[in-house]
């Protein structure tokens, strides 16, 4: 096994290009590498593409154009750790629009049914806070939201 960690592989049903560029749109650090084409007599369209790698965040992807038989869940999904108010505002909004989905918790999908958790990157800490009311309050203010508000959650945290 090679040690510079894994890739990810995202089967779509002929979005995988266009999903690449829209995270490579989305995320610093983000790159589209190697197009393969499904050649003739593929179970695809030959010239159609097959895979695409790319990179996004730094992380390694490997967008596969497999056919309809496989759907997303959100039973995988991306978690996107924000310092601030602000990314989390440019998360949600960029990976919900066209055609995105917001969900409970800090979840939402997006326009390719890939779901991802935009979370303010102290939630961890507050949640298992060894106060017990500090971590209830809290997790009460997070279970209330969809698109995370951190204002709301430092207060709630807080007491106040």
């Amino acid at each position: 096994m090679t040690t510079d960690g894994f890739t990810t592989c995202l089967w779509f049903d002929g979005q995988a290009e266009e999903a690449a560029h829209h995270y490579v749109s989305i995320f610093k650090n983000s790159s589209i590498g190697k197009i393969a084409r499904y050649p003739e007599g593929a179970l695809q369209a030959a010239g159609s593409v097959m895979t695409v790698e790319f990179t996004a965040n730094g992380h390694r992807f490997l967008g596969l154009n497999g056919g309809p038989q496989f759907k997303f869940t959100e039973a995988t999904s991306f978690m996107i750790f924000c310092e601030n108010q602000e990314e989390i505002d440019y998360y949600w909004t960029r990976l919900t629009e066209n055609g995105g989905e917001p969900g409970p918790c800090g979840w939402l999908k997006d326009r390719f049914g890939v779901s991802w958790q935009v979370v303010p990157d102290r939630l961890s800490e507050m949640i298992s806070d060894p106060d017990p009311a500090k971590a209830s309050r809290a997790t009460q203010a997070f279970m209330a939201m969809s698109k995370f508000d951190i204002a709301t959650l430092e207060k709630a945290y807080a007491g106040e």
